[in-house]
């Protein structure tokens, strides 16, 4: 079963549609009929040229999907032909087939639609890594997430709080503030007031923080880190520089590591999602987290929605619909 892919690579800054095939399933693999795309910022890098795919991964732009399992190779264990899935992928998720280990793959939590599907793997698993695997948040400690209102950080609220560890956010503005305030944020701050640092320091101070920004942001990070405190950061919105105050570093025994998603080994990944099914889905099913489903474009609108993650217009996840093949 060979079959014939439409998908959109990086060129020369913009998405361009481009056609390919893919092979029969081998293996563990699985071919997913691509329902809707989820868009995250990465996508933006990767356009702009300052973030390639990993060795061996598609081309084509996109990190996750929803859609319906067509085909299956011969030691596919988990799922099934017709099975309503979601995948965290590499690369190739612009597109209307993937072809993916089952591994990366999780049927939808029940009663989930396809929709919000494509709206939960890169955000809860990119929360649960860097909350769980990477700061090892413990009970109690208090959290600063940064960008507050996006996908991610929108997860990692939930996360939070229904483990009982208190949440502190900043955002860009006032409708984004109460926004995470009514997800569960404890407290927060609108960046355009300025520096966060007295707002926190007086919140009582943060044991892990996650910083999708950098830049200025990390010196901050410092100054309102509690003792034996983690910084996670997660993205350069801020910029490639920061100073650090070796100082600080050491006198807190502070933690400053980076941490990506998308380049982690299949192993990672795969164990990342079978912690999602085995204590997020439930939650979602019960309603004890929700799905931050934004806005959904039209595949044919793909740009509308890059340029609306492009300029902050978001609060939560933006996801592309593929036209139906029924």
């Amino acid at each position: 079963m060979t079959v014939t892919a439409v998908g959109y690579l990086a060129h020369e800054g913009a998405p361009k549609r481009h056609e390919f095939s893919l092979p029969k399933p081998s293996h563990d693999e699985v071919i997913i009929q691509v329902a809707y795309s989820g868009v995250n910022r990465a996508d933006l890098a990767q356009l702009a040229g300052h973030y390639p795919p990993p060795p061996g991964a598609s081309e084509v732009l996109g990190l996750e999907v929803s859609g319906t399992v067509i085909a299956v190779g011969p030691t596919v264990s988990r799922l099934r032909v017709g099975d309503e899935v979601c995948a965290l992928l590499s690369g190739g998720g612009y597109a209307d087939h993937v072809l993916v280990s089952e591994q990366q793959v999780a049927v939808l939590p029940t009663g989930m639609s396809l929709a919000d599907g494509a709206a939960i793997c890169e955000a809860y698993a990119t929360a649960w890594f860097n909350l769980y695997d990477v700061a090892a948040i413990q009970p109690d400690e208090r959290l600063l997430l940064h960008a507050g209102a996006s996908s991610v950080a929108l997860a990692a609220t939930q996360l939070a709080v229904n483990a009982g560890n208190p949440v502190f956010v900043t955002v860009g503005d006032d409708d984004k503030l109460a926004y995470c305030i009514a997800q569960g944020a404890d407290a927060g701050w609108n960046r355009r007031q300025g520096s966060f640092v007295d707002a926190v320091k007086a919140w009582g101070g943060a044991d892990v923080i996650i910083d999708p920004v950098a830049g200025d942001y990390l010196g901050q990070d410092q100054i309102v880190a509690n003792q034996d405190g983690r910084i996670v950061v997660l993205g350069l919105m801020g910029g490639r520089k920061a100073e650090i105050d070796g100082g600080r570093l050491l006198m807190k025994r502070l933690r400053i590591q980076g941490s990506t998603l998308r380049n982690q080994p299949l192993a990672v990944k795969g164990r990342i999602m079978r912690a999602l099914e085995q204590n997020v889905w439930p939650l979602l099913a019960r309603g004890k987290c929700q799905v931050h489903l934004d806005q959904v474009h039209s595949i044919d609108a793909l740009t509308d929605a890059l340029t609306q993650m492009q300029e902050n217009r978001t609060k939560g996840k933006l996801v592309l619909a593929w036209p139906s093949k029924d």
